[in-house]
């Protein structure tokens, strides 16, 4: 294939800080052999156009060029990029080169995430425009340029590009294509500033990717008592998410067919085991979330699919013997997000957030007032969070179901108190009255505040907390609201509002 494609570098992980927030390291080495995992945690690759106007000095394109691709290297982002030699310095100015570089695109578009469009000089906005027309990508774009050099303003170094990227952006937006800007204007691609801001890009492209076919599951009905997480599974496929559904007594017919000593389930105990301490739980419980977990796994692979939503309560504890949720929090810390009581616009919350950060994601209930203080809160879930959230953890029974079903059959809960330090809360709502997908986004932190509770549970700061409770409720959102452990607000907001047309208010 003639294309230039930067691997990642060996051993390399997909790393750096956002432009648009805090960007968190995760390694593919985390992720368990046997997890039927996807596309959760693909490297982002980058269409490069680079513009050029031939009455500036073009030898700044290729300069700028090598910039580029250097950054992308250490970074780990691949580069899908005209080759050198094809066109004037590698760079895209005329009509032609714009069909060329637009067929170059077209032939790697499964390849390709985003596009980052540089201008070493002034750039031909209309060459740029073409490109990204005759490319018909329909992915996220990000616009760059470099800064002119104070002691450099003669003809043969002055860039000009301050300016035309005005043009640029102008001509995108008479062409109808959504783009991103960096934070600053004008910015140097060696700089520390640049790489958070190719970085965050490449978390908005990943989140856009990830989400435009989607494949949930939904294993169960929705818990009759639980009307907040009604969603509309038509909107969903509109945006290109589409949900696979799996009757519950199917799930369990599965689980009557295997045998205790078949690998998958030998294979899942010992993965359980390995996942926290189980002390004191049953071995009769253990081997009953072994075979869910193996046939979960099995549901995931045969659909192709990145995450699930449960119905637990109270089915699986009647009707079975224990409650989902340590092999739930298993998959959410693999990141491949589970969300308890059906809630596919909850696990699309996690999934979302889960893209932006490379970090495990957890739903929660916005659960309880902090005494007296009116930016503090108890976030709860009785408990499948990922393992990641805790200070410590540790496998037990679910202390509210007991109480009516039985201790014997609610073994599983992961129970532990949430480690302090930031977080970022989003939750996705599909509004079957007005048509439309709402979104809010916003960022606090986890306190090493006294609380004693049961479950999984935390102490938690938001600035201005009951202005965004307020706003939860007057529209109409869920009890439930996902969370992970870093700073992405700008990354889901600019993803979700600018590349999948969702309405979206970030708090802050």
């Amino acid at each position: 294939m003639n294309v230039e494609i930067l691997k990642r570098k060996e051993n390399k992980d997909i790393a750096g800080i956002s432009g648009f927030s805090d960007l968190a390291v995760c390694s593919a080495r985390s992720m368990h052999p046997t997890m039927p995992v996807k596309k959760n945690v693909s490297p982002v690759t980058l269409g490069v156009i680079v513009g050029n106007r031939g009455f500036f000095p073009d030898h700044l394109c290729l300069t700028g060029r090598k910039k580029i691709l250097n950054v992308f290297e250490d970074e780990g982002i691949r580069a899908v990029i005209i080759p050198e030699g094809e066109t004037n310095n590698g760079a895209v100015e005329s009509l032609k080169e714009a069909r060329l570089c637009a067929d170059f695109f077209r032939k790697n578009r499964e390849e390709i995430d985003g596009v980052l469009v540089t201008l070493p000089n002034f750039g031909d906005e209309r060459a740029v425009a073409n490109t990204l027309r005759f490319s018909d990508l329909n992915v996220p774009v990000l616009v760059h340029a470099f800064g002119d050099s104070v002691e450099e303003m003669g003809l043969a170094n002055r860039r000009d590009s301050f300016c035309g990227k005005i043009s640029v952006c102008n001509n995108l937006r008479q062409y109808g294509i959504p783009f991103s800007l960096t934070s600053l204007h004008t910015m140097d691609p060696d700089t520390e500033a640049f790489r958070k801001d190719i970085n965050g890009f490449a978390s908005v492209c990943r989140v856009v990717a990830s989400l435009k076919g989607a494949r949930f599951g939904q294993i169960g009905a929705r818990p009759a008592a639980f009307n907040t997480v009604r969603y509309s599974e038509k909107l969903l496929e509109r945006t290109g998410i589409s949900v696979e559904t799996l009757d519950l007594s199917e799930l369990l017919g599965w689980i009557r067919k295997m045998g205790d000593a078949d690998q998958s389930v030998s294979e899942k105990l010992e993965e359980l085991k390995a996942y926290t301490n189980t002390t004191g739980v049953p071995e009769d419980r253990l081997l009953l979330m072994a075979k869910l977990g193996a046939a979960i796994d099995r549901f995931m692979r045969e659909n192709d699919l990145d995450a699930t939503a449960i119905q637990c309560w109270t089915a699986l504890q009647e009707f079975y013997g224990v409650v989902p949720c340590t092999c739930m929090s298993l998959m959410s810390n693999n990141l491949m997000a589970s969300a308890c009581e059906a809630d596919i616009a909850g696990v699309l919350s996690m999934y979302a957030l889960q893209q932006a950060s490379l970090k495990p994601a957890a739903l929660l209930d916005w659960n309880n007032n902090y005494g007296d203080d009116p930016d503090k809160g108890v976030v709860f879930h009785c408990s499948n969070l990922p393992k990641d959230f805790f200070s410590s953890h540790k496998m037990d029974y679910q202390e509210i179901l007991a109480q009516s079903i039985g201790k014997e059959s609610t073994y599983g809960a992961i129970v532990g108190k949430i480690a302090p330090g930031p977080f970022t809360y989003a939750r996705v709502m599909t509004d079957d009255l007005n048509g439309c997908i709402r979104a809010y986004v916003g960022e606090g932190s986890f306190t090493q505040d006294r609380l004693q509770s049961f479950g999984g549970y935390g102490v938690f700061h938001v600035p201005r907390l009951q202005h965004l409770l307020a706003f939860i409720c007057e529209h109409g959102f869920e009890h439930h609201v996902a969370a992970t452990r870093d700073r992405v607000a700008d990354v889901l907001t600019e993803a979700f509002r600018k590349y999948m047309n969702w309405e979206v208010y970030q708090h802050g």
